[in-house]
């Protein structure tokens, strides 16, 4: 069986969980979704990062300890992303014991490698990213995403020799074309690797922070935020165990945002080449979001929250917008109108409508008992042919992250569909005893194209997708059970009476 190893990124505890936060975590577990439904033995991993200057400062501002505030904050991620229905297998916290010591021992490994040594340093720091920046890097000598000037720090700390792996990684870039997606961010960390590649100090001293992970092997100091957050991807594997790690880790796909590209793409896979681990197999990076075209800012007040959105919308109708909305890997805009447009001519009009009039016509007809199925005519084919495009589609765009595209697939999909009751007119023909099996044939076909629907929407639309199926009477299938077109369905069958999926929602109200 195959296997695949999803990630997203450790989320800092520093705030709550916000709109770009949600959107990396809804398309990990879409793949997620979709892996599982194609008989793939998928393990999806999320969790909080829990340590450093960030943290500790956010603490204090709250007048908590660190680990007391490291708690809250986790827990809100936490039940954050159930109340968004996310299917992760594990939630790592970088305070969990097991990740502590799984640091630990990379750092002893590492250090017995010759690839940590102990030197001074001088640079610009900004808090906010946690690390240093070069002059150039600085735009009008503020950190290019707080928009602040970082702190000038001088210090003795123990240094990572990353230089020492730069030929190496830009020859696996090279070797790999498809190894950062999409293409304009692979290009960005080649570009980035023409410069000579600096050391990157791991350690902080205790005099100025103790909220981290000790160094193995000089207590005097804690671990850089980023070499202990980005071993939780290997320590999670590891904790199942050699037999877990051999076959899930060289299978990692990691999701990210754009703002965390360079510890991702460049201090990661040189950590793993020092520690003699296989590097993960993509790493896929998206754009960020925009409220109504401005930055999401606490001060502007425009910051987006999920669970208010579940509440306003409900879950599948918030999830259709983001992955539908946006091209993954460029920038997205996020405006409420937007989403209730969508919601209404998408979900409401297209997908619901099928669904209502389908099982409607079948309650009218035939008291909900699925009639024997007669020989098909063309525009019967023409049907089954679009739902198997759609499939192909979805395939195909999903191994590219299309999720928008993969969206657009479904709907032409039921938009023939309910073509074809308006072509077919089941309604008009029902009037004639004598049209009753062409009436029972195309209502079958109904039923098909609606049980596809549920299996090709289940990766995105996932409460919709159970939804869908449970009215058909066939709870709990997936895509990978599907019969041929055709035998979906037992004769006599029976499914539920209609019901209203996504009610319309009037603008402005």
């Amino acid at each position: 069986m195959s296997r695949i190893y999803l990630t997203t990124p450790l989320y800092y505890v520093n705030a709550e969980p916000h709109l770009g936060h949600t959107y990396t975590t809804i398309a990990a577990d879409t793949v997620a979704r979709y892996s599982r439904g194609r008989g793939i033995d998928t393990f999806l991993l999320t969790g909080t990062d829990e340590h450093g200057d960030k943290i500790a400062e956010a603490a204090a501002a709250a007048g908590e300890t660190p680990q007391a505030f490291a708690d809250r904050i986790s827990a809100i991620f936490r039940s954050t992303w159930d109340a968004c229905g996310i299917s992760y297998d594990h939630f790592i916290r970088t305070t969990d014991e097991h990740h502590e010591r799984y640091v630990q021992d990379v750092l002893e490994r590492v250090h017995a490698n010759g690839d940590i040594y102990f030197g001074e340093y001088e640079g610009l720091y900004c808090t906010g990213c946690e690390r240093f920046y070069t002059e150039k890097e600085l735009v009008d000598g503020k950190c290019p995403d707080h928009k602040i000037e970082p702190k000038r720090v001088k210090e003795e700390n123990y240094f990572f020799r990353m230089s020492r792996y730069q030929e190496r990684l830009i020859e696996h870039v090279r070797a790999h074309p498809d190894w950062i997606r999409p293409e304009r961010y692979r290009n960005e960390i080649l570009g980035f690797l023409r410069e000579p590649l600096q050391d990157l100090s791991i350690s902080r001293p205790k005099s100025r922070l103790t909220w981290g992970i000790e160094l193995p092997f000089d207590r005097n100091f804690v671990t850089y935020v980023w070499f202990d957050a980005l071993l939780n991807y290997t320590s999670a594997a590891a904790l199942r165990g050699p037999q877990f790690f051999a076959d899930f880790w060289p299978t990692a796909e990691h999701f990210i945002g754009k703002d965390i590209l360079k510890p991702h793409g460049v201090y990661w896979p040189t950590m793993l080449m020092s520690a003699g681990l296989p590097l993960y197999r993509h790493l896929n990076v998206h754009g960020y979001w925009t409220v109504e075209g401005e930055k999401m800012s606490k001060s502007l007040g425009n910051v987006i929250a999920p669970r208010p959105m579940i509440a306003k919308y409900g879950n599948d109708a918030f999830r259709y917008f983001l992955l539908r909305e946006s091209v993954y890997g460029l920038d997205a805009d996020f405006r409420e109108e937007t989403l209730v447009n969508r919601y209404n001519g998408d979900l409401a009009n297209n997908v619901g409508n099928l669904v209502s009039r389908t099982l409607s016509m079948l309650q009218r007809y035939f008291a909900g008992t699925l009639p024997p199925r007669a020989r098909p005519e063309p525009i019967d084919r023409e049907l089954e042919d679009a739902f198997a495009a759609a499939a192909r589609d979805v395939d195909a765009q999903m191994a590219q992250l299309g999720f928008n595209r993969a969206l657009e697939a479904v709907l032409r999909a039921t938009d023939r569909a309910n073509k074809y009751i308006a072509e077919t007119a089941p309604f008009t023909l029902a009037k004639k005893p004598e049209e009753m099996p062409r009436v029972g044939t195309i209502l079958r076909n109904l039923a098909e194209a609606l049980l596809r629907t549920g299996w090709l929407a289940a990766p995105f639309l996932p409460d919709t997708s159970i939804r869908i199926l449970e009215l058909l009477g066939v709870p709990g299938s997936t895509r990978r059970d599907a019969p041929p077109w055709g035998e979906g369905f037992a004769d006599g069958h029976r499914v539920a009476p209609a019901a209203v999926l996504f009610p319309r929602i009037e603008p402005g109200k």
